[in-house]
């Protein structure tokens, strides 16, 4: 028998069927190991005091830390380990919510504002809970849980479907750990809820869109003082372009009376927990990477443009750095102040735009297309809206000849 094709378990089962290794040592050496990495993991000294009891500090959630003491070394090492192993055994719910978060990061899968966003739904609701150890949680405990958030925050039902999500997420890592044996969609299916329970916003339509008479005042304006930020409002109005990709925009996306949307800005919070404004070389979704058509009579905007953003590295910059999101959002607010209009966040340029295409019954796919959509349902439900002032309504409805009196 040629000894070097015996494999390594074929060695060891001969070595434990003839003796030759004693299971009891092997099993106490790993116990010994697994307890020094437990007390490497340990932050603060173990000393002995003059008293000749021993002490250490464990680590607290409101004071920082505990100190704690006992008769011998093996005592207070005892009790340091016996901490540790819950950190790693029994996490809390916070801790779970931060691996699986930070996971999904670090393996692309989401962005790094979506990062920060779950972090927001997070803190926002689970800021107390959130420190129960997860082991201790019953489906029970987290579907009440859930149904509590919804009077309490005065939840939408969009909201609460966010909080789900992160739910879904964190309760799916820990049960891949077996730190949990709870049925999660067999939880969410018995939660007493309905759609009356959740806070609905009733929006008008002059909150939601630019009327026909305040858009024509406002692309006025904007045409009148062509600096960086006003025609980057005005490329809005032209196209429907979200403002995360007009600032995204670089000076070769042009050509002619069309540009290429192919990134967008995100906003996230860097290691030291400063809020970054960057660029995402990907827009909002696969739908999002388009090509946008600049109506003809406002070709000028994009030669404009051009002109202005020669030599730099994005198209709409000012003293040398890129405009972001928030300084377009600033400055229709200043807009809108200054001509009267009533103030509305650059999305509803983007809904005022997918209701005319609407409106004037454009082609379904050249509307989807435009507005980056996947289908024209989404751009009907939530984009569509009446931009006709009550005045103009009333003449409408006024003329027709049922309601003429005889």
């Amino acid at each position: 028998m040629n000894v070097s094709s015996i494999s390594d378990g074929e060695l060891l089962q001969f070595a434990l069927d003839n003796g030759m290794i004693d299971p009891a040592l092997v099993r106490k050496k790993i116990e010994m190991q697994k307890r020094e990495e437990l007390l490497k993991k340990h932050p603060y000294a173990i000393w002995k005091g003059q008293n000749g009891s021993w002490y250490t500090y464990l680590p607290d959630e409101n004071k920082g830390r505990l100190l704690k003491k006992k008769k011998s070394r093996e005592e207070i090492e005892d009790v340091v380990i016996a901490y540790w192993k819950e950190e790693l055994e029994n996490p809390t719910i916070r801790e779970v919510f931060a691996e699986w978060n930070d996971r999904r990061l670090e393996l692309g899968k989401i962005s790094a504002s979506t990062h920060l966003r779950n972090e927001q739904v997070f803190r926002r609701h689970y800021a107390k809970f959130g420190e129960r150890r997860i082991k201790g949680v019953t489906e029970t405990d987290l579907g009440d849980f859930l149904e509590r958030q919804i009077p309490e925050h005065g939840l939408t039902a969009r909201a609460f479907s966010n909080l789900k999500s992160i739910t879904k997420g964190f309760i799916k890592r820990a049960k891949k750990r077996g730190l949990t044996s709870i049925n999660l969609e067999g939880m969410l299916q018995e939660l007493d809820v309905s759609e009356s329970d959740f806070n609905r916003i009733v929006k008008e339509d002059y909150e939601e869109v630019f009327s026909e008479d305040e858009m024509p005042a406002v692309m006025d304006y904007l045409t009148k003082n062509p600096d960086a930020q006003n025609l980057g409002i005005l490329l809005m109005f032209l196209t429907g372009a979200r403002i995360g990709e007009v600032v995204a925009l670089r000076p070769g996306d042009f050509d002619g009376n069309t540009f290429r949307i192919r990134r967008t800005e995100t906003r996230y919070r860097n290691d030291k927990g400063v809020y970054v404004c960057d660029v995402k070389e990907f827009p909002k979704s696969q739908a999002g990477v388009r090509t946008a058509i600049i109506p003809e009579d406002f070709a000028w905007v994009a030669a404009a443009i051009r002109r202005m953003s020669f030599g730099q590295d994005y198209a709409f910059q000012s003293d040398g750095r890129r405009l972001t999101a928030q300084s377009l959002r600033m400055r229709l607010k200043r807009v809108c102040r200054k001509l009267g209009v009533y103030h509305k966040s650059p999305h509803k340029i983007r809904k005022t735009y997918g209701s005319i295409l609407l409106d004037n019954h454009v082609d379904n796919r050249l509307v989807i297309g435009q507005m980056g959509h996947t289908e024209i349902l989404c751009t009907e439900r939530h984009y569509h809206r009446n931009r006709r002032s009550v005045e103009q309504k009333s003449r409408i409805i006024s003329s027709l000849p049922e309601f003429k009196a005889n």
